[in-house]
């Protein structure tokens, strides 16, 4: 059974006709990137998976029940979100903000517990961050803060991950080191969704994809499907040259 669906879902883009309906389901174990321009859709999107954002028409489900009939706690505890840009709502440590993974699972004014800080501690050792621990998030650069945005999902532990733009403001190490994280939690049973602008990362990690065009349209499907010049050319309206690398295609600008 899917984790979570799209049923005939139409995201109410501002200044957009309807665009075409979207019927898709990530299951445990995927791993899907949503690839478009700028302007397609793809973060708006991934806040109506969320359901932070109302759809246009159409529905998404969890668990085959939708999300407008489920409770926000109940969401909380089943889906992360990883925004592409946060504000700081007040001063707080890297400890502190990660931490805040475990909220959805505590009663109000419950103190965090033995498991909680385990879990925080984990994942700010997974993400490099024991040396910032004490540091203000405010005092971070983007790409520090960044990978505390993930440690604070990884300490939530979702069953379906949304991330928009993960690898945002991140060295090429880092980027890899996230992408891992990704695919590491795909495998162990968790659904993952992902916007993302480079192709070359979608590419090589991501096994369903979804192209959002500009105009409302779009496709999905298996990787392999969806990487296909013709399709691609289209999406960034930009000729492209395939080459192969290591088994992997890797896609270039050709002017």
């Amino acid at each position: 059974m899917s984790v979570l669906e799209a049923s005939g879902l139409v995201i109410d883009v501002p200044g957009r006709e309807d665009g075409q309906p979207l019927d898709f389901a990530i299951e445990p174990g995927q791993l899907w990137g949503v690839l478009g321009p700028n302007g397609a859709g793809k973060t708006t999107l991934l806040h109506t998976m969320a359901g932070l954002r109302a759809p246009r028409r159409g529905q998404v489900l969890l668990d085959g029940t939708s999300l407008a009939r489920l409770r926000r706690r109940h969401l909380a505890q089943a889906l992360g979100v990883v925004f592409q840009e946060r504000q700081d709502g007040f001063p707080a440590t890297v400890s502190e903000t990660v931490l805040i993974g475990r909220h959805p699972f505590l009663s109000p004014w419950q103190q965090e517990g033995t498991e909680d800080l385990r879990l925080a501690e984990e994942a700010m050792a997974r993400l490099e961050l024991e040396d910032l621990a004490e540091r203000l998030v405010s005092q971070l650069s983007g790409g520090e803060r960044q990978r505390v945005a993930i440690a604070t999902t990884l300490t939530q532990s979702p069953r379906l991950w949304l991330a928009d733009e993960p690898t945002n403001h991140l060295d090429l190490r880092h980027q890899v080191a996230v992408m891992t994280l990704l695919a590491e939690q795909a495998r162990n049973g968790r659904g993952v969704l992902l916007c993302v602008h480079d192709l070359n990362l979608a590419a090589r990690w991501c096994d369903h994809l979804l192209l959002l065009y500009p105009d409302g349209d779009a496709c999905w499907g298996a990787a392999q499907d969806m990487l296909v010049p013709d399709a691609l050319e289209r999406l960034y309206d930009q000729p492209l040259m395939v080459a192969e690398i290591n088994s992997a295609r890797v896609f270039v600008p050709s002017n």
